[in-house]
């Protein structure tokens, strides 16, 4: 069909403005942009996506309103290693901004990987590197591109990588086993060549493989005694889509998919007292690190920003192949580009599908043997993404009490290095002979713009402490809670405290539940953990925002990610730790709160050579945003539940 038309036909497909670019927007961006700003051949696009419209556009909007579509574009001349940001109005045909953002450099791309691995590979120096440790099949060469974060390097100015390396002993073997320690090339992106290489430590590959697959090793014979559990759905799922746009069970929300935070959910909202109470403008992953706690030189500097130097969004799976979820499943494709501006599909990269929850509530009269039960179920939407060695899967839950909940499930490889024969390592467990992983953590940090039952929200600390001695508490047994509304920014970085049970509360001061409190929804917290670098180091001077488990802006359209827009080789300060130092008021205004999950892992034996999956997440529950509980009104288990049981006599 001819521009005209397709363009036409673009305006009137697009329901909403927060739906995200189709591929026709994502060429028709870099069209108007290779046009309007003579692009040079050496210029790669970091970053397309929808530039999302101002929130008050978005609440107001109505069906069939005019959307001025726009894309938000991060540009990098290799030629000058010079960054670019531009605003394209795809609607209007025209290049709305262009500017030059010094001494930044955007995240990675994942061409970067594929030719940065080439230009390692080629490198004579590194190549003798590799003769001398007895390496020469190069296409057994595994190079992981590391992010070479910031440490008062003299490559200053240059768009670096950290280029480390494992060494496979047949195609499909499983690399990290073999890792090729004390080898390091450090590599300019822009011109793609090596600057240098440390080599330092040459230490013998471990004896033993790695592998997983029954193809690949012997010691592998898959179960034959598990029969089948199916799960069906005889009349189909109960959720229902329109483009990206879900409802389910008084549940109403809309979801997008960027190249640095993967899912993103938008306007989530419970129907609730005959309308759809809002919760949640917009949630997503803000920023994720994995700091090592390895002092020794192979691993000293990992602390890779997953989001913001990787883009968790761009590193999606396709969920094609292999069972993700279960039941009936529905596909969303994510929508990117290259580096070289060209349309890039991941194909099913989002999964949504409903899960049994087991018992949603349950009461036994005894007196007189009434059982009321009703089974909970819970909508999952999710995606995973594997960066190098790693593979984390990203899970939102809604369930039908009004409850959302938010899962990380970490699994893959864990990142290996090398040992003497019976060296003990300090800093790592010993995970099979002369192969070690290094003590490491994983930070999550999760941005939630809230609006509880409208944009004017305030955030209560609560803390439980025990009832003093004295008449009004005979028996020492009292305890009660204490509450305080969190004024301002600074007042607001707070972490978890085991002792007093404490819990943070989003309230709407402006709406009130039945029995006159201000309606709410508690973060309600699970596992966590604290950093263990130094405040000197790097990694805090870069990711200060982990010190806290909670955070809470006052809104800003600019302030969307904890380390900052561009962390990758930043030198620190910027983001969150930034952000909170206007020290804005929090009470009663449109605020964001972001809460940091942590995962301390000290690897285990059964880590290796693939580790089961480690969850970790915290929930979202309602606390008096509903008068009673929400699902009294669940239908009751069919009869058939008694049938299936043996009775044996």
């Amino acid at each position: 069909m001819d521009t005209m038309n397709s363009h036409t036909y673009i305006k009137t497909e697009i329901k909403h403005p927060l739906e995200p670019l189709t591929p026709t927007e994502v060429e028709q961006t870099v069209a108007i942009l290779r046009n309007q700003k003579q692009l040079g051949p050496r210029i790669r696009f970091a970053q397309i996506v929808l530039k999302e419209p101002e929130k008050d556009f978005v609440l107001s909007f109505q069906k069939g309103d005019p959307i001025d579509r726009q894309a938000f574009v991060i540009l990098l001349d290799n030629e000058t290693g010079k960054t670019y940001e531009s605003i394209v109005s795809i609607t209007n045909k025209q290049v709305i901004s262009w500017k030059y953002i010094s001494n930044v450099q955007p995240g990675f791309m994942l061409d970067e990987f594929e030719e940065c691995e080439e230009a390692v590979k080629n490198d004579p120096h590194y190549q003798e590197a590799l003769l001398k440790r007895g390496i020469t099949n190069l296409d057994l060469v595994m190079i992981d591109p590391w992010s070479a974060g910031y440490f008062g390097d003299e490559e200053e100015g240059k768009r670096i990588a950290r280029a480390l390396a494992w060494v496979r002993k047949s195609p499909n073997d499983n690399g990290y086993a073999y890792p090729i320690s004390g080898l390091t090339a450090i590599v300019d992106l822009n011109k793609m060549e090596v600057i240098r290489i440390e080599d330092f430590a040459k230490k013998p590959l471990p004896p033993l493989d790695g592998n997983y697959t029954p193809e690949t090793s012997d010691s592998i014979k898959l179960r034959t005694d598990l029969k089948p559990l199916d799960i069906i759905q005889s009349e189909g799922p109960s959720f229902e889509i329109d483009g990206h746009h879900i409802s389910w069970q008084n549940w109403d929300f809309r979801f997008g998919f960027t190249p640095r935070e993967g899912l993103v959910l938008y306007n989530i909202g419970y129907k609730n007292k005959g309308r759809i109470r809002p919760i949640l403008y917009r949630a997503s992953l803000a920023e994720m690190v994995v700091p090592y706690g390895d002092p020794t030189p192979f691993h000293n500097r990992q602390n890779a920003f997953d989001s913001g130097e990787y883009g968790l969004g761009q590193l999606a799976n396709s969920l094609t192949l292999g069972c993700d979820c279960l039941g009936e499943i529905r596909y969303f494709d994510a929508v990117m580009s290259d580096s070289r501006g060209n349309v890039k599909t991941i194909p099913n990269a989002v999964c949504l599908h409903e899960e049994d929850n087991g018992i949603g509530w349950k009461h036994t009269d005894w007196r007189n043997d009434n059982t009321e039960v009703r089974r909970s179920r819970r909508l999952v939407i999710s995606f995973f993404a594997t960066v190098a060695n790693y593979d984390y899967g990203f899970y939102w839950s809604f369930y039908q009490d009004g409850t959302l909940g938010v899962e990380v499930k970490a699994t893959g490889m864990v990142n290996t290095g090398s040992l003497e024969e019976g060296e003990a390592p300090k800093y790592g467990t010993v995970i099979a002979p002369q192969l070690y992983a290094p003590n490491h953590q994983h930070f999550f940090v999760f941005r939630m713009d809230t609006q509880i039952d409208g944009t004017k929200n305030s955030i209560v600390e609560t803390n439980t402490v025990p009832e003093e001695k004295g008449a009004d508490n005979p028996f020492n047994n009292g305890y009660y809670v204490k509450s305080k509304v969190l004024k301002t920014e600074s007042e607001a970085a707070r972490s978890l405290n085991l002792e007093t049970a404490r819990t943070w509360k989003i309230i709407n001061p402006n709406s009130k539940n039945y029995v006159g409190q201000p309606v709410s929804y508690k973060i309600l917290a699970e596992a966590n953990c604290v950093p263990y670098a130094n405040d000197e180091s790097s990694l805090m001077k870069r990711a200060g925002f982990i010190k806290n488990h909670l955070h809470v802006t006052q809104y800003d359209p600019n302030e969307m990610y904890a380390s900052g827009k561009y962390p990758n080789q930043n030198k620190g300060g910027d983001g969150l730790v930034k952000y909170i130092q206007a020290d804005r008021n929090i009470e009663n205004e449109d605020i964001v709160v972001w809460y940091t999950l942590g995962l301390h892992h000290i690897p285990r034996l059964e880590d290796w050579p693939v580790m089961s999956v480690d969850v970790i997440g915290f929930q979202l529950k309602p606390f008096g945003f509903f008068d009673r509980n929400p699902t009294l009104d669940l239908p009751r288990p069919t009869p058939r539940c008694e049938d299936h049981g043996h009775h044996h006599h």
